[in-house]
């Protein structure tokens, strides 16, 4: 049989078969994850996070002899600038920054002939990072699990990539299927990163009972706020909000943090025993609107080979329910 790819100006500039990306998430993106995405023809990212360096080096020896890349958050890079090095010493396939200005690490990052993947929230800020030397544009919308901004992915997608030219759009939030990235590739994407969809892979670093509540649960269920940012002391900086399932603990303060300030110790040490206990009612499980779209725990390989063979199918037939008819008389 022979296998199914998707050739399009990412992977060509990646050296992979599919257009398929996994996110970095912190803490969920370890090297077996990201390792498993690239092996099945992906890029699979290691989520770098707020910036551990023994974590790193562990999940990076992981994923030793396959070509991964590693994804940070880069308003937490800047407190901890030598993870750079770290991590490039490792000689990456491709450096993702999300959430802040490129400005001094794409310099860097382009002499280690390490590809850049700008992760972006706006058109705005699309345009500025190719100039500050992105190779590869994110375009990120809201309905992304984990932090985000305002912006939805249907209007986003098409927007950037009018606004940069040839510098290839990988299309993030809300995508967690063939349908989704087959709709991708028709606004002009050059490939698609998924979040949501590996968060319940084998291969993922989440806790099982997180996977399987995953697995159960409905995009209805999420909800964006900055309750979870408060308790785990992280300095979001605006616009960005997290998001995540609702539970008993987002049902109490969402939307009122002044009080949760009030209660910060109170309610920090209530959260650190729910996520020693693997309590989901009250710690977080962050997953996006997607979230419909995972029904089961499968392998990284099982979710790469499906997708890849419905986007295939769908753009070889065209939109399922739509038959085109000649007018005339």
């Amino acid at each position: 049989m022979t296998e199914q790819s998707l050739e399009t100006p990412l992977t060509r500039l990646l050296g992979i078969r599919h257009p398929i990306l996994s996110a970095p998430m912190a803490w969920v993106a370890g090297g077996h994850l990201a390792s498993a995405v690239s092996e099945a023809g992906g890029l699979g990212l290691i989520g770098g996070g707020y910036g551990d360096a023994e974590w790193l080096e562990r999940e990076l020896a992981n994923a030793a002899d396959t070509p991964v890349g590693v994804g940070f958050i880069t308003w937490s890079l800047k407190q901890k600038p030598e993870l750079l090095d770290q991590v490039l010493a490792h000689q990456p396939g491709a450096m993702m920054l999300s959430f802040g200005e490129l400005a001094g690490f794409a310099q860097r990052i382009r002499e280690a002939n390490c590809c850049l993947l700008a992760q972006v929230q706006t058109v705005e800020q699309a345009k500025k990072a190719v100039d500050e030397g992105a190779d590869v544009i994110i375009a990120q919308g809201t309905e992304a699990g984990g932090h985000g901004a305002n912006r939805a992915t249907l209007p986003l997608v098409p927007a950037v990539v009018d606004a940069v030219g040839s510098v290839p759009v990988v299309a993030a939030g809300g995508i967690a299927d063939g349908r989704g990235a087959a709709a991708a590739m028709m606004l002009g994407a050059s490939g698609v990163l998924m979040g949501s969809r590996f968060y319940a892979t084998e291969e993922s670093l989440a806790h099982p009972i997180a996977k399987a509540g995953a697995a159960d649960a409905h995009g209805d269920d999420t909800v964006r706020g900055s309750v979870f940012d408060r308790l785990r002391g992280y300095g979001w900086p605006e616009p960005y909000t997290l998001r995540s399932l609702r539970n008993r603990m987002t049902d109490q303060w969402h939307g009122d943090l002044s009080h949760l300030e009030d209660n910060l110790t109170e309610e920090r040490e209530r959260f650190q025993a729910a996520i020693e206990n693997a309590d989901f009612e009250l710690a977080p499980l962050i997953v996006g609107e997607a979230v419909d779209l995972v029904d089961r725990v499968q392998s990284a390989q099982e979710v790469v080979e499906g997708v890849v063979a419905e986007t295939t199918a769908l753009l070889q037939k065209g939109a399922p329910n739509v038959s085109l008819h000649s007018g005339g008389t």
